[in-house]
């Protein structure tokens, strides 16, 4: 079986990788988008080495800042990753929030190579939005969801095909269990608030400044919070306290997006997480996966 955590940022997804590794012979794959690249560490929460607990990690700091790397690339290397975990016996825990990169790698999705490196930086969301519906007026893409616009925009013009006509399926190429980790809406929004700055202390500002000075805008640098919402303060534009606020609305705003497309896309059991006793919870994930498994 594959097991794949998901779940908005700050909920627990990576502890709860390595507790269920332990118990189910586990080895993590890594499905967010951001922590494919290497340097890019707090702002992405990326799990520490010591965290690790030497459980086999993959998908991590695979590529440069610099380079190209999409949803075609994850898919080819992800599924090459679970077939060998697979092969010896071992148990796929993928975790992360991405959740294109889980279907791509899951379902029996056709990908034609893309190539999506135009970040249309020079626009904004209802810029690229505009030039998206004139070119496929039934697209269905939140304006707020730059990641996804681009995307469909990158589709569109190097396919030559409106991307509301892709086919689309349903179909599981592994027998896979989706696991959500979900807890009261404000108690979320109060963690990714203090998880903003706890990153501060961490050194976010140093980490941001390196990128920021590196003059590379590539899709690696300008889809992560984190990074981006700094620029203007290292430009003497706005205040810190300004961007870190702007990072904070638009991870609460991400969270929000991001069970609302799980929701719709996936059939995950959804576990509320007790901060105040974790065990509990992990407890409960794996006698539902060890039922699961056996019925």
């Amino acid at each position: 079986m594959v097991i794949v955590i998901l779940g908005p940022t700050g909920v627990g997804k990576t502890r709860m990788s390595i507790e269920l590794a332990k118990k189910l012979n586990g080895e993590i794959i890594n499905v967010d988008s951001t922590q494919i690249y290497k340097n890019l560490d707090i702002a992405t929460a990326k799990i520490k080495e010591e965290e690790k607990e030497n459980i086999p990690h993959y998908l991590f700091d695979i590529k440069n800042i610099d380079e190209d790397y999409t949803v075609y690339d994850y898919q080819k290397d992800c599924r090459k990753v679970i077939d060998d975990i697979l092969k010896r016996g071992k148990t796929p825990i993928m975790v992360g929030g991405t959740g294109l990169y889980i279907k791509a790698a899951l379902y029996d999705y056709q990908f034609e190579k893309e190539k999506d490196d135009n970040q249309f930086v020079e626009l904004s969301n209802e810029e690229i939005y505009k030039k998206l519906k004139e070119i496929d007026k039934d697209v269905d893409i939140h304006i707020n969801n730059r990641q996804r616009l681009v995307r469909a925009l990158n589709y569109c013009l190097n396919n030559h095909k409106k991307i509301s006509e892709k086919k689309k399926t349903d179909k599981l190429l592994y027998d896979t269990f989706f696991i959500g980790l979900t807890t009261d809406r404000n108690l979320l929004y109060e963690k990714i608030n203090n998880r903003v700055n706890e990153m501060v202390k961490e050194g976010l500002l140093d980490e941001a400044k390196k990128i920021f000075e590196s003059n590379i805008r590539t899709k690696a640098v300008m889809t992560p919070i984190g990074y981006k919402e700094l620029f203007p303060y290292f430009e003497g534009k706005q205040s810190l306290e300004e961007c870190l606020e702007i990072m904070k609305r638009n991870s609460r705003k991400y969270a929000k997006r991001q069970y609302t497309w799980f929701n719709n896309q996936m059939n995950v059991t959804w576990f509320n997480v007790d901060f105040n006793n974790f065990d509990k919870t992990v407890l409960e994930v794996y006698n539902y996966l060890k039922e699961k498994s056996h019925n």
